[in-house]
């Protein structure tokens, strides 16, 4: 599978655009210092991501990017290929020319994984994710919240918990 950063940026930042849209527009400078992409990289893939209509700008003071549509219309997969990413586990590219211009004997092993990767892909939408992400950050605000009110828990000297073993 052949998917770089590029991909996995344009829908990291897509995440982080959808958990914070609903305050309005996102600047890609707020997005950029909290993901730590580069602020010029997010440009162009922001840039992708508008001309493929997967999020809208909006200029001026208090400007930024709102996510284009419901996020359960906004497949990973439509993201991903918004930035021109291309899932494709075969050597050729699909073109059956990877062994002296022939087709190798694992192409269709390597063509079935591409259309499981792209099928996977497309069933997951950006309200999933975010869905998924907001549930972990509940669950780590219940954690730290427990150990605070809990206070530290004794060590034994050694600085290992004491384990007792019951006959």
């Amino acid at each position: 599978m052949r998917l770089t950063t590029k991909g996995r940026f344009a829908v990291t930042a897509m995440m982080d655009l959808a958990l914070r849209g609903e305050e309005g527009p996102v600047a890609l400078a707020s997005i950029s210092e909290r993901q730590k992409i580069s602020l010029s990289y997010l440009e162009q893939l922001f840039g992708k991501l508008r001309r493929h209509k997967l999020v809208d700008s909006v200029r001026g003071p208090g400007g930024g990017y709102c996510i284009a549509r419901p996020l359960d219309q906004v497949p990973v997969s439509e993201i991903i290929r918004a930035v021109d990413e291309q899932l494709d586990a075969t050597q050729c590219g699909g073109r059956e020319n990877c062994h002296d211009e022939h087709r190798c004997m694992t192409h269709d092993l390597w063509t079935t994984l591409n259309t499981k990767m792209y099928d996977y892909l497309a069933s997951v939408t950006l309200e999933q994710l975010v869905q998924r992400e907001k549930q972990r950050r509940t669950l780590g605000t219940i954690i730290l919240e427990d150990q605070r009110r809990l206070g530290p828990q004794p060590r034994s000297r050694t600085g290992r918990d004491k384990v007792t073993a019951v006959a």
